[in-house]
């Protein structure tokens, strides 16, 4: 079978595409840019106030051995070590 091959964009003149690679003046982002710590963003968040809140420990299982009264202190969030702050939010990109 002999099929014709498509005719090449490139050489349409009517289709100008923007060469690649080209400065823009739109495009003077800083670059690289910052990437967020996977593990850090499933593990801590940012409140409104900027405060970094954390969940607690010993509430993933065995958790019939434990009261209910324990159970719900665990979990509610709670704010992180002032001396960890500084290090979790270059982690999150903050």
């Amino acid at each position: 079978m002999n099929a014709q091959r498509p005719p090449d964009r490139a050489a349409a003149p009517d289709s100008p595409r923007p060469q690649r690679g080209t400065d823009d003046e739109e495009s003077t982002a800083a670059m690289p840019k910052m990437k967020t710590h996977s593990g850090a963003k499933k593990r801590f968040r940012i409140s409104g106030a900027g405060k970094v809140l954390r969940e607690q420990a010993n509430r993933r299982h065995l958790l019939e051995g434990k009261s209910s009264r324990r159970t719900r202190r665990l979990s509610m969030d709670v704010q992180m070590d002032p001396t960890d702050v500084q290090r979790v939010k270059r982690l999150l990109g903050k």
